[in-house]
């Protein structure tokens, strides 16, 4: 049997990295399922359908309730889940309007929803943490804690819980799930809630596979993720970041550098108790921004060749895949 899955689940295919590894995935000879809220096919920003998408099964469900879609798992070797937000959208049940701006080019837009959602975040001072609950203390759907937590964690039980076809991945090799985490680089631009609701989803990913040799746990951890013609917002940031990164990388160790500076900055600020056995972001926003300044942008179909790498029941990939990893596992 080929060591390639016959089939993988993406769940949020239409998205902008779910697509990409949609399109790649089929290039190296998978069948994709996609699983979206809507179901509808990946369109470009003018309304395109690109043919590749003729090859995708594109099917509705939702990511908090996987019993909407849970037939689809015993005929897939992996799951790839894409869901996730960098903003939280203000209303109950509002879709994260920044993505539409990042889609347009719109920059002032893109500025407002930023603003917009560091005023609004539990992480200021007199800011409301209940506002981004329902009324019975549940998370509401455009939270972080429901969109980078809860619906991957909803999705992989349901995953784990489900019974593999006989044709579904080769005898003896785990079934992967690959969630799309992300690196510490957005603080303080971004609040500090939305790497940290990434980093409880790997936890506890992690011990739901504990133990077990059936599956195996792939947390993808991309930079600032760049395309000019999809996020042409990107393009100027991923350009100043490749840059700081290649200079970073050309100093001396034993000379002192913005980064080494600002990590020296951040040690003196006192910081907050993390939970135990969790890699909380507890570090100054400091430490965040000498990791942009370090760690290169990475663009999407580079991220989307090396999940399909990590698909791979011969890559025994496993655990964290930060940007080197990735450019490691595509070759580079």
């Amino acid at each position: 049997m080929s060591a390639t899955l016959h089939k993988i689940l993406v769940v949020g295919g239409n998205g902008f990295i779910g697509s990409a590894v949609c399109k790649t995935a089929l290039a190296r000879g998978m069948q994709v399922v996609s699983v979206s809220s809507s179901g509808q096919p990946f369109q470009t920003a003018k309304g395109h359908r690109p043919d590749w998408t003729n090859e995708v099964e594109w099917h509705k469900g939702d990511a908090l309730k996987p019993e909407t879609f849970a037939r689809l798992f015993p005929e897939v070797g992996g799951v790839v889940h894409t869901l996730g937000t960098v903003l939280e959208s203000r209303e109950e049940g509002e879709r994260p309007g920044y993505k539409e701006s990042l889609k347009g080019g719109d920059l002032v837009s893109l500025v407002g929803h930023i603003v917009t959602s560091a005023l609004g975040s539990g992480d200021g001072p007199g800011s409301n943490p209940l506002a981004k609950r329902r009324l019975g203390g549940e998370p509401r759907k455009g939270s972080y804690e429901t969109l980078n937590r809860d619906a991957a964690l909803r999705v992989c039980e349901a995953f784990v819980a489900s019974s593999p076809a006989a044709t579904a991945i080769p005898e003896g090799r785990p079934r992967p799930f690959v969630y799309i985490s992300a690196e510490d680089i957005f603080r303080p631009l971004i609040p500090a809630r939305y790497i940290e609701t990434k980093r409880e989803a790997e936890h506890v990913i992690t011990e739901m596979m504990q133990g077990r040799d059936d599956y195996r746990p792939v947390f993808i951890r991309p930079s600032l993720v760049y395309h000019a013609h999809y996020r042409p917002l990107t393009t100027l940031p991923a350009v100043l970041m490749d840059l700081s990164a290649s200079l970073h990388e050309k100093i001396s160790p034993s000379l002192p550098t913005p980064s080494s500076m600002l990590r020296a900055l951040g040690s003196l600020i006192p910081r907050a108790s993390s939970k135990a056995g969790m890699e909380i972001a507890d570090t100054s926003p400091l430490e965040s921004v000498a990791n942009a300044l370090v760690i290169p942008p990475i663009h999407v179909d580079s991220v989307a060749q090396a999940i399909c790498v990590a698909l791979e029941p011969s890559s025994n990939v496993d655990g964290v895949v930060d940007v080197g990893r990735m450019r490691e596992l595509i070759g580079w």
